[in-house]
């Protein structure tokens, strides 16, 4: 297997592993078949921005003939070549999944058609709805007419047409057509005579029968098409030097992402070879540009919204609950005042962070909010709040990190609306970018000030939240918010505010200590197994590839530290070694929520410590980022996240081993069968006594 160096697993290969982990879900026959499908959509969307991101970074590196200070690869054509292997693997064993799924939809009495498989009233349908919906989105590129190349956008798809004539094979056309996916849904639900069956069709088979309209000017006869799509570069670089704001500077690179250079060329490997050879030489593409022959399907991140009407008896999320310390209470923030509540996303209710916002906004005790912002809701309710809060006289300040990658146009517009109602945005530090999940809420009672907040391991994304795994602690311990409220005075004076971060004492914060805070907890760990005393870590990611601290795990796992670890996607640890004096047990479980929390316990000498953070232990959130991490002092809070960790780590229906080989092989031991996020959901509900949320 490919190194990055001779101590750790190259990440972007780790990473693949990852996704072949989504793509097991999507074969997985206890996995219902409307999830299977959706998985395939997270698959195909994960990939595109692997290759928008991680690929794009390796060619970089290649062509200006250095590595980036944030990567470690020794090798990136090597880890490129490999990636080619892995993906043209991935793609053949795709295929077969998907073919196995069409044979279940079949088996269920959905069928999705193509242009030449309709009826007569399925055709009639189609050339109606092609004229009223879909032809005025429709634009026919004459790309040999075209001087220069015509722009392709970014996660679109196109029709690859190739036009001719029945008396002469050699007087042909070409022409390129995007399928309109952003003005039409790509699943239109056919007619279908017969009872209880659901017939769809893909947008772009309608633009296939209806080809002959849309060319009739030419006069052509014959017509084939094929869809292609092509992945670009999706990094773009800030001038700091440059005269512009700073939004300006991120408008900028948005525009310029647009242009970027093309990573990987997609196609329908029945593609006619003419049309194939002409687009390759009109988009100065090669073999080192990842070209990857697939199916007729391309862009299935759409099945992500694959009709759900068309589904029978299929079982749906189960609802999240009310924390029953705040089950019909009137006032959330009485309870926060009184004790620390700790939120389990997305068993829990998102709806009382929600509540705490909207009452702080109409409190007239209530002098400022503050909180930070990396991923909000479509429509988010948080800063409803925070317009009704800055209506009510409240001082409102929101850091926004514009440069949250994919959300950098969204968050453009949240500036925009938050600003026009009155709210104080921040939007960001150069260089380093604002990930904490952090807010600070300040409320006069008598001759003093209260501070109240939280400090959560996830976005304030009440869309996310049920889906995503994550950890939300409210509290009002003075400690802790005298810490959040340093770290605010920081964002807010970035340049000369280093003084606060360094004056946090409850808080782990990057890029100031949180490394070095953690390397102190795993080295006493490491001095108690040496003096043959109990020492032990149960570590919690999304993703761990920071080198230094990988060499401190292997350093503890030979001293005799019992190591336990959950980590969702990247591990470029190896964990398995003779020298190691205790086995490291390390998992990684891909289910119907996506694990997202963070969380480090040390065994400490008998005194646990007990974290949840918003970083993982990669390069960039410990020295290029704001995160923060807090240690949990209640002792129930800290019963319920061990309760839910050891859940985890028994999972032996979810969980796969990460070993050496990447070769995510399943946990299977005798006994019950435990699917931890089912049993989670179990715990919580038991433990809390309450109803499900409405």
């Amino acid at each position: 297997m490919l190194k990055s160096s001779p101590k750790i697993i190259a990440r972007d290969i780790s990473w693949l592993a990852f996704n072949a982990r989504v793509l097991q879900e999507a074969s997985d026959p206890e996995v219902p078949l409307r999830d299977k499908i959706k998985f395939l959509g997270i698959f195909s969307n994960n990939l595109d921005e692997f290759f928008r991101v991680r690929v794009a970074a390796l060619k970089r590196m290649i062509r200006f003939g250095q590595k980036a200070r944030m990567h470690l690869e020794q090798s990136p054509q090597k880890i490129l070549d490999s990636i080619q292997n892995i993906v043209l693997d991935q793609q053949s064993e795709f295929n077969r999944i998907w073919q196995n799924i069409l044979l279940e939809m079949k088996r269920e009495k959905i069928f999705l058609l193509t242009e030449k498989e309709l009826s007569r009233d399925q055709q009639k349908f189609i050339s109606t709805f092609f004229e009223e919906q879909v032809r005025p989105n429709v634009i026919p590129l004459m790309v040999e007419s075209i001087p220069q190349f015509p722009y392709l956008r970014e996660k679109s798809i196109y029709l690859g047409v190739v036009m001719s004539r029945k008396d002469s094979a050699y007087h042909r056309k070409y022409a390129l057509i995007e399928v309109p996916t952003r003005a039409v849904s790509r699943f239109v639900i056919l007619p279908s005579s017969r009872h209880g069956e659901h017939h769809i069709i893909l947008l772009e088979d309608i633009i296939r029968f209806n080809l002959p309209k849309i060319f009739a000017y030419f006069g052509y006869e014959k017509f084939i098409a094929h869809i292609i799509k092509v992945t670009k570069d999706a990094e773009f670089d800030i001038d700091y030097d440059e005269p512009l704001s700073y939004t300006d500077k991120i408008e900028k690179g948005i525009k310029n992402r647009r242009k970027g250079k093309p990573v990987r060329f997609v196609y329908d490997r029945e593609i006619d070879p003419g049309l194939l050879e002409y687009l390759i030489r009109r988009m100065g593409l090669s073999k080192k540009d990842h070209l990857i022959p697939g199916g007729r399907i391309h862009n299935f991140r759409h099945f992500m919204e694959f009709p759900g009407e068309v589904f029978h008896g299929h079982p749906l999320r189960r609802k999240p609950f009310m924390h029953p310390a705040l089950n019909g209470v009137s006032r959330m923030t009485d309870v926060v005042l009184k004790k620390d509540i700790m939120l389990h996303f997305p068993y829990h209710s998102f709806n009382p962070l929600i509540d705490l916002l909207r009452e702080a906004a109409i409190d007239p005790d209530v002098t400022t909010i503050k909180l930070t912002a990396y991923r909000l809701a479509q429509y988010s309710k948080v800063v409803n709040a925070l317009i009704n809060a800055v209506r009510n006289g409240k001082d409102v300040t929101v850091v926004l990190e514009l440069r949250a990658r994919f959300d950098e146009e969204n968050n453009l517009e949240w500036k925009k609306k938050l600003e026009e109602e009155g709210v104080r945005v921040l939007v960001g530090i150069p260089n380093t970018k604002v990930h904490a999940k952090i807010c600070l809420i300040k409320k006069r009672k008598g001759n003093r000030t209260i501070h109240y907040g939280f400090v959560s391991t996830g976005n304030l994304n009440e869309d996310t939240a049920k889906i995503y795994g994550d950890h939300c602690l409210l509290t009002a311990n003075r400690a802790i918010m005298a810490d959040v409220n340093r770290v605010f005075n920081y964002l807010e004076k970035p340049k000369t505010g280093l003084k606060f971060l360094r004056m946090c004492r409850n808080l782990l914060v990057s890029p100031m200590f949180m490394r070095r805070e953690i390397i102190k907890l795993i080295n006493q760990e490491i001095r108690q197994a040496k003096a043959g005393k109990p020492a032990s870590m149960v570590i919690k990611l999304n993703s761990l590839s920071d080198e230094i601290l990988i060499l401190k795990l292997y350093e503890a796992a030979t001293a005799g530290v019992e190591i336990k670890m959950i980590v969702r996607g990247i591990c470029c640890m190896y964990t398995e070694n003779k020298k190691f004096k205790k086995a490291v047990y390390a998992v990684s479980i891909v289910d119907q929520y996506l694990e997202h929390a963070r969380v480090l316990i040390f065994h400490n000498g008998g005194s646990e410590v007990v974290i949840i953070s918003s970083s993982d232990w990669m390069l960039r959130n410990l020295d290029h980022r704001v995160e923060v991490g807090v240690q949990v002092h209640e002792p129930g809070i800290i019963e319920e996240l061990k309760g839910i960790l050891a859940i985890q780590l028994m999972d032996n229906v979810k969980a796969r081993r990460l070993d050496n080989q990447l070769q995510n092989e399943y946990v299977r031991r005798k006994g019950k069968k435990i699917r931890s996020q089912v049993e989670i959901y179990q715990y919580l509900l038991q433990k809390n006594a309450v109803l499900p949320d409405k």
